[in-house]
């Protein structure tokens, strides 16, 4: 089944029936990327109990701070980054092509406003915030699970290798000019979103490059 995909380029001997456009395949991508995101938030739940932080009563030093704060930084622009690509394609694919797809997407898109709330409450608050931290971690986990075990397989069964392959594409590009910074109150769903997000994604950057903001780890 082919999902609604913007026009692409011809593909190479795409008259061989065996014939894959080059790229990775989505649902690959955003599993090695889940994994990822969840590696930085290990480290900074590692970092959080090594600065003495309010688990034991103890306010973290100058080094550990800035350290917390550096990893909070990157884990944010990252996840962001990642959010903002499965909206713009992941979820109108999950939406088009599978039986119940639009209920699905739109409850994936309502939990990811509320992961981008809880990640700009983080940032925004001190170094030593436990409750933003573990609002962060509940919700991460369920966004993970959600897709892993329940969007991602059923995608497999539906949708061709070349439209995964395609599909991981588009996420690459959009993860470039996506926003590095937790924007819950801007369009999430197509045509708008591809819109904003690479405008407001800007804006992100000039932002980071001024403040001198991690963004990568």
């Amino acid at each position: 089944m082919n999902a609604p995909l913007p026009p692409l380029p011809p593909v190479p001997q795409a008259d061989r029936p065996d014939a894959l456009p080059g790229g990775r395949d989505m649902l690959d991508a955003l599993a090695e990327e889940h994994q990822a995101i969840q590696n930085l938030y290990a480290r900074l739940a590692s970092a959080f109990d090594e600065s003495g932080s309010p688990r034991d009563g103890a306010e973290p030093d100058r080094s550990a701070r800035r350290e917390l704060a550096s990893l909070t930084s990157v884990l944010t622009a990252t996840l962001t980054r990642h959010l903002s690509a499965e909206e713009q394609y992941l979820f109108p694919a999950v939406a088009a092509a599978l039986p119940d797809g639009a209920r699905q997407a739109g409850a994936e898109v309502t939990a990811d406003q509320e992961l981008l709330r809880a990640l700009r409450d983080l940032e925004a608050g001190p170094a030593t915030d436990l409750d933003g931290i573990e609002a962060v971690d509940r919700q991460l986990r369920r966004h993970v699970r959600r897709c892993e075990e329940e969007l991602f397989p059923e995608l497999r069964r539906t949708l061709s290798d070349a439209d995964l392959i395609r599909l991981g594409n588009r996420v690459e590009i959009a993860e470039d000019a996506a926003p590095t910074r937790p924007h819950p109150a801007t369009p999430a769903t197509p045509p708008w979103n591809k819109v904003v997000e690479p405008a407001v994604g800007v804006v992100d950057k000039v932002r980071d490059v001024l403040t001198r903001r991690a963004t990568r780890d």
